[in-house]
């Protein structure tokens, strides 16, 4: 067609793509929504905003011919954009999905149902990041009990008979070994073991000390039940099942593979094993803060629940100094910072250890009776003189009797003790009430 008998072409908008007062306001609007998203929800609930308000602005272009806020001028892109949008909206739902499955939770077989009235109420949802791992395991199938008696370091409970911060003191200070030969079930024994010879395996053991409103199948086994974290101080909500087992777990407080890399090395089997099961190395936790501890010491991890830090650390320095193992410089000082703002937070003694010998009261040695000289015959012209009585024998001296501590008080069968009586002492009487170890 010859130049001068083409159409002119319509005259252009005035003002172009000049951002409108309406684009302001929705985009700021879009903008605070879209932050709000990524805050609670991350990148996914970026893309599924963000796709959901193209989709909307798209469908107004699309259907009324109009320019939106966004200044999408024609239908033809605002069909292109309604595609982006509900690419964005599918791959921020991919993406939701992907970062909430869980991570590879070990299987638990559900046990017998409980009865009617014992019916847990509760259904949690499994969290994202608890998973069985091989120190911290689902309990066994079977409650076997180790080729040996439990067996710690210390020579008895005395030892931990003071506080945390007396105790950390006594505790080496060294560098860490290598991890070289580590193996949890060779050089711990099988998960859970029933050192105590209860009948029960420790897991079972520590869900039902650290549980409340349990329900068991049979004797051991724990069904259901309510936790309240000492790391994070939630609650949480234990069902025994394939997805949700995972959801408590039995922390060592000291990790067995920092134990074996401070002094572990040197124990005997039967030593390692007491204290891969030993109560006082055991919480039940949350498996989220179970996994982000991991063999973390004082020095690079500690519970969020700042009130639980002190009793915390307390029971690591009661493990350390129990089984002979010791801390690293940095673990040292981070204890030490801790048990600062509470210097009488006490030991924790294992039910493991020994009790004190009982004091040995020593008996005096006899005292000879004196010996009373015969009065000589008196001369026949002089009267006799008056007899003399001879001298009483002094009283028995009492036997000394002397109490370290108040376990050796209540191996005496003494306690509780009571002020005059003898073995009484000060510090036998923590609160001052003249009556010493009566709690």
């Amino acid at each position: 067609m010859p130049a001068s008998t083409r159409p002119p072409k319509p005259p252009r908008r005035p003002g172009g793509f000049k951002p409108t007062l309406s684009t302001w306001i929705v985009g700021a609007v879009v903008l605070l929504v879209l932050i709000l998203g990524g805050t609670s929800s991350g990148v996914s609930g970026v893309l599924i905003f963000l796709g959901l308000a193209g989709v909307v602005t798209a469908l107004y272009v699309v259907v009324t011919g109009r320019r939106s806020w966004a200044l999408i001028p024609t239908r033809k892109i605002g069909a292109i954009a309604l595609a982006a949008s509900l690419v964005a909206v599918m791959s921020g739902g991919i993406v939701g999905a992907a970062s909430g499955a869980p991570e590879g939770v070990s299987a638990e077989s559900p046990s017998a149902s409980p009865t009617a009235s014992s019916k847990p109420s509760a259904t949690p949802t499994p969290t994202p990041t608890a998973s069985f791992t091989e120190e911290s395991p689902i309990d066994p199938a079977t409650v076997v009990a180790p080729d040996e008696d439990a067996a710690v370091v210390v020579a008895d409970t005395g030892v931990t008979n003071t506080t945390a911060l007396a105790l950390l003191a006594t505790v080496p200070v060294k560098g860490k070994a290598a991890k070289t030969g580590y193996d949890r079930s060779g050089m711990f024994g099988t998960a859970w073991l029933d050192v105590d010879r209860n009948g029960c395996d420790t897991r079972n053991d520590i869900l039902s000390r650290d549980l409340t409103g349990i329900t068991k199948a049979g004797a051991c086994k724990v069904l259901s039940g309510s936790l309240v974290s000492p790391f994070t101080a939630a609650s949480v909500a234990f069902v025994r099942g394939q997805d949700t087992s995972a959801l408590v777990q039995i922390d060592h407080v000291v990790a067995l593979s920092n134990a074996w890399q401070t002094g572990a090395q040197q124990l005997t089997q039967a030593q390692r094993v007491s204290l891969a099961n030993d109560p006082i190395n055991l919480l039940a936790v949350d498996g989220r803060s179970n996994a982000q501890k991991g063999d973390g010491d004082t020095a690079t991890w500690l519970p969020s629940n700042k009130s639980f830090r002190c009793g915390y650390v307390a029971r690591q320095v009661s493990v350390k100094a129990t089984y002979g193992l010791w801390v690293t410089q940095a673990e040292h000082d981070a204890i030490a910072n801790v048990l600062n703002s509470c210097s009488g937070e006490m030991a924790v003694t294992s039910s493991f250890a020994p009790l004190p010998a009982p004091p040995v009261v020593v008996a005096p040695e006899p005292v000879a009776a004196p010996v009373v000289q015969p009065e000589p015959e008196p001369a026949p012209e002089a009267p006799a003189p008056e007899p003399v009585a001879p001298a009483p024998a002094p009283e028995p001296v009492a036997p000394a009797v002397y109490y370290e501590n108040c376990d050796a008080v209540r191996a005496a069968g003494a306690a509780p003790i009571y002020e005059g009586t003898p073995g009484y002492s000060s510090k036998l009487d923590r609160d001052k009430d003249g009556i010493g170890c009566d709690t």
